[in-house]
């Protein structure tokens, strides 16, 4: 069987949704000669699991010979991206956004490798911070229909609440990057959720007009990217990369209980197991689908954090799960009570719960707690005063909420 080209493989895992220029862009992928570029604004101090499937797909091109551009929103992070929101983004300070952008390079280099004729990573605050208001409105702001604008997608949300003048200017901004990154690296292709297509298609309009016909650029948009946004949230917060904000332990377990519709769809997306082994799984049901499951936390907790901690994951996951009372406690996630944490009848089951990670505040804990849904060693705990001394604790106790969250508490 003939080796399957990048871009049919893109096409057959599901990543490729809306191309403006198909065939030119199945030949530069192909060849090699793509130099593309995916923006990530620093919201956060780590990228989460929608950064996630944008990274794989960088490593995914490098891999088959083309460059990627890893652009980090330095500039843009200060405006903030209105696309899909109903509110205006929360203020970052200049110290807060530099310091995201720079824990952001160092999760990068885990997926795609940097250096002389590799990938590149530049931050659009290089151009954007020192604008003239003036000289960038006359120059680039006359290639801007305010009317097709006022119809883009990516205000569609924040048209209905009030948009900002603020965050109207994000589009213009967005696609001056592409511009810049055309003309300085000669960057030809940009890719991006379906939730960025209007801001996309400014970029390639704007290099178009501004330069002329002779300038080519394209557009992609990936398929689950904006549904990896919502993926990499939780009931409980965010699915972090960042093994400090979201353990191994609980990165494995969030892809171990992804819904049965889904595992199928996340294993040709973002692992890379060959797809002729992903079929095989298609008729897989009952026992063999939670197989398909195991497959899938390993291979994603292994990608991100590495085999010996995927393995430590999978372990402690076993443990847990394979008896009513394990016994093997070395990989099960634990977490040791500071002296803070005890009062004069002990740690309360409301401090334990937070401080164990498993609630993020006590109006919550006592909730699960007055609903069942809090056990201390497979014992169902239905007071919210109940408290455990050091004694009781000892070598640690086994704390559930619901049905698959736990942690070894300690002391």
């Amino acid at each position: 069987m003939a080796k399957m080209s990048i871009y049919d493989e893109l096409q057959a895992r599901g990543l490729l949704a809306q191309l403006t220029d198909p065939d030119e862009i199945r030949d530069l992928i192909n060849t090699g000669n793509a130099t593309f570029y995916i923006g990530f604004d620093p919201t956060a101090d780590s990228l989460h699991v929608g950064h996630f499937m944008a990274l794989l797909l960088m490593k995914r091109l490098q891999e088959a010979g083309n460059k990627p551009v890893a652009l980090v929103g330095g500039g843009t992070g200060m405006i903030g991206d209105p696309s899909g929101r109903t509110d205006l983004r929360t203020m970052m300070t200049v110290e807060q956004i530099d310091h995201n952008c720079e824990c952001f390079k160092k999760q990068m280099s885990r997926f795609i490798e940097f250096g002389d004729d590799k990938a590149i990573m530049v931050n659009n605050a290089d151009w954007l911070r020192d604008l003239n208001y003036i000289e960038f409105i006359r120059d680039i702001g006359s290639y801007f229909s305010v009317n097709e604008m006022l119809r883009a997608r990516c205000y569609e949300q924040r048209l209905e609440r009030g948009l900002s003048f603020l965050e109207f200017n994000y589009m213009i901004m967005q696609a001056f990057d592409f511009y810049n990154l055309y003309k300085t690296y000669g960057c030809n292709m940009q890719f991006g959720g379906d939730d960025q297509w209007s801001n996309m298609l400014a970029g390639t309009e704007l290099i178009r007009k501004k330069l002329g016909k002779d300038a080519y650029a394209m557009t992609i948009t990936l398929l689950l990217n904006s549904e990896g946004k919502k993926m990499g949230k939780t009931a409980k917060g965010a699915v972090w990369l960042d093994p400090n904000k979201t353990s191994p332990y609980e990165f494995y377990q969030y892809w171990r209980n992804i819904g049965d519709s889904d595992v199928l769809k996340c294993l040709r997306m973002m692992t890379f197991l060959p797809l002729e082994q992903i079929d095989e799984m298609d008729t897989w049901e009952g026992a063999k689908l939670n197989t398909a499951k195991e497959i899938l936390a390993t291979e994603l907790t292994t990608l991100v954090h590495g085999e010996e901690e995927a393995a430590k994951a999978k372990a402690g996951a076993e443990a847990l799960f394979s008896t009513a009372s394990p016994t093997d406690m070395d990989n099960v996630p634990s977490v040791t009570l500071s002296e803070e944490d005890f009062g004069e009848n002990g740690a309360d089951i409301l401090t334990i719960l937070v401080a164990a990670g498993l609630e993020k505040s006590k109006s919550d804990a006592r909730r699960d707690v007055k609903q069942g849904g809090v056990t201390v060693d497979g014992e169902k705990v239905t007071d919210f005063k109940k408290a455990y001394t050091k004694e009781e604790i000892g070598d640690g106790i086994l704390v559930k909420r619901g049905k698959k969250n736990f942690k070894l508490v300690k002391c």
